[in-house]
């Protein structure tokens, strides 16, 4: 009974002494730490930075079109014009809010390239030091991870690109659709022209009606 004991207890530190060997040779990944794995965390949890259509359409304010002139870049349309004879005519503002629209997307546009021009180039700091930490990695626990957190961060880094793409494509759909209602709009003046010029046409034949016989003047 003592003898099946000990040989019980020989048999455990055995399998513990084997078990400390594989934890030296390959490490314990619970206790490896990646100095990068914070800030990558912190970048898959924010918000994304780029509004979608929908509210980019929903936040068009003609008004802001009128006097939008990207610093400098573009003449302004303005609120009012004065007609040759001194009257001053108000725009309406509802009417501009296609262009509003075109604006608020080039501008998100923009607000995403920018941060993703500095997300990109803090990924790529992070990349270039995961990476050298890989080189330098004295366990197979620490490879594991490394190259996890490598992954990661490149798919971190092409999400920048979708996010951009993305908000590059909400530019060009409402750009679209701006001009499409222009074609829409010059299809219905031109139909409503052409009924307004029949109607006149007709109106002027019956109220003037052609002669059909010869005029006859009086002979002395």
């Amino acid at each position: 009974m003592i003898d099946n004991e000990v040989q019980q207890i020989t048999t455990l530190g055995e399998q513990l002494s084997e078990f400390k060997n594989y934890e030296n040779l390959f490490g314990n990944p619970s206790q490896v730490n990646v100095s990068t794995v914070p800030a990558l965390d912190s970048d898959l949890q924010s918000l994304e930075p780029g509004q979608d259509l929908e509210n980019l359409v929903a936040n068009a304010n003609g008004n802001i079109a009128l006097i939008y002139n990207d610093g400098g870049i573009y003449a302004t349309v303005g609120t009012s014009f004065q007609t040759p004879g001194g009257q001053t005519i108000q725009r309406p503002a509802n009417q501009y809010e296609p262009y509003s629209a075109v604006i608020n997307s080039a501008s998100n546009y923009v607000a995403v390239a920018d941060n993703a021009e500095q997300r990109r180039e803090t990924i790529k700091d992070e990349i270039a030091q995961t990476t050298e930490q890989l080189q330098n990695a004295s366990s197979d626990a620490q490879v594991q991870k490394l190259h996890a957190v490598l992954t990661s961060l490149n798919g971190d880094l092409a999400s920048t690109d979708d996010e951009l793409n993305q908000a590059a494509d909400s530019a060009v759909v409402q750009d679209i659709q701006n001009r499409n209602d222009q074609q829409k709009q010059i299809q219905a003046l031109t139909e409503q022209q052409n009924a307004e010029f029949e109607e006149a046409v007709s109106n002027y034949t019956a109220k003037f009606q052609l002669l059909e016989a010869p005029t006859t003047f009086p002979t002395q």
